[in-house]
């Protein structure tokens, strides 16, 4: 068993010259630590929770990791997947750490040591999980204007259908119908798909443009993981996504926000567009939260395709992250203005228009960690 921290050693330490300083990296994420501890062979890994490291308060984590959990089955029927992964709050690393003779606080100030090596804990539970394992089926759902030149180039627009459906407590059953994550975006794809389509039947796009509503983002990016294995569309083939994780459901704003500094060209493209309606890019105020890392353009961006993600949760209204985001409050609201979402959906629509004409590959910079994927892709 591991117990890990969250997030990177350049934001506990805020030593810019650690990874990228403040900025999480994807070796921060949550879902990182499971794939390295399955890589060295653990049969469990815990992670500590803290709020600001982790960008989100214990509730999210309760929310997110009750009830049936979800992967798609690989060749080896999951058989490298870690037993046992899970959570734990401060509190009970404190106790755990304390019961094998440890301070958590002493040994959590060595890890930011770069000679650090782990310390056994020298401890040991007994525990009994009860879980059923059982198959599920569930679509992404993917509709297509062909191209009239390069029919076999495409540009995607996505965004999650999925939320967390009901939920059973003990006095009730909750209802999280995940209005602003992600029905805002999935609803946009589809006005976006009505738009391109009408201008389509005037004038044809060169390229190909696919609309994909994944499913399952919510447990792990489950619906854009199948997608991005080719079996639809070789991912070699796709000049770029876009990507739509919870609107701006209020006012329009005269700002884009840009997740991910110096990742690739397309960042070009979303300055031109903000400039086209007198907007203007702002970087991401907390990119300590990874949010470039935590959408469905990351399982594209992981087989080398040049992503731009929109998303707006908390931005303009400073009450979701605490108490909407994930929790059965997240719901449609009358004083909606729906000024931010009818201004993004015109930018995106601006992007998706001039890819889909000019013959243009957007390239990820020189030290992206996804351009050698590309490369190895599209030589």
């Amino acid at each position: 068993t591991i117990v890990v921290l969250v997030n990177d050693p350049g934001f506990a330490t805020q030593d810019q010259n650690l990874f990228t300083g403040n900025a999480m990296t994807y070796y921060g994420r949550w879902t990182y630590k499971y794939e390295e501890g399955a890589r060295q062979g653990a049969k469990a890994v815990l992670i500590v929770h803290e709020t600001a490291p982790a960008a989100y308060p214990w509730s999210v984590v309760e929310s997110s990791n009750t009830g049936s959990k979800y992967t798609l089955i690989d060749d080896e029927k999951n058989i490298s997947d870690i037993p046992v992964m899970g959570w734990i709050d401060e509190q009970a690393a404190n106790d755990i750490f304390a019961q094998a003779g440890l301070d958590y606080q002493t040994e959590k100030a060595k890890a930011l040591s770069p000679d650090f090596k782990a310390t056994p804990l020298n401890a040991k539970a007994n525990l009994t999980l009860n879980s059923e394992i059982s198959q599920a089926q569930s679509h992404n759902v993917v509709a297509q204007l062909t191209g009239s030149e390069q029919p076999d180039e495409y540009i995607v627009i996505g965004a999650h259908w999925d939320h967390f459906g009901t939920k059973q407590t003990n006095e009730a059953v909750k209802i999280y119908n995940g209005a602003v994550d992600n029905a805002s975006g999935s609803a946009a794809t589809v006005e976006i798909a009505r738009i391109l389509s009408k201008i389509h039947q005037q004038t044809p796009f060169k390229r190909s443009i696919i609309f994909a509503n994944f499913t399952a983002e919510e447990t792990g990016l489950i619906g854009s993981q199948q997608f991005a294995t080719g079996d639809i569309v070789p991912t070699k083939q796709m000049v770029a996504l876009l990507n739509i994780d919870g609107m701006n459901v209020l006012d329009g704003v005269d700002y884009i926000l840009q997740y991910g500094k110096g990742m690739s060209e397309m960042e070009n493209y979303l300055a031109d567009a903000a400039k086209a309606q007198g907007r203007h890019v702002k970087m991401d105020p907390r990119p300590q939260n990874g949010l470039f890392f935590r959408s469905d353009h990351f399982s594209l961006a992981k087989q080398g395709v040049p992503s731009l993600l929109f998303m707006s949760l908390g931005d303009t209204d400073p009450d979701y992250i605490a108490h909407k985001y994930h929790k059965e409050t997240d719901d449609y609201s009358p004083q909606w203005s729906l000024g931010g979402v009818k201004q993004d959906i015109e930018l995106i629509v601006d992007i998706a228009t001039k890819l889909a004409n000019n013959g243009d590959w957007p390239a990820w910079q020189a030290d992206s960690d996804f351009k050698k994927k590309r490369q190895q892709e599209r030589p």
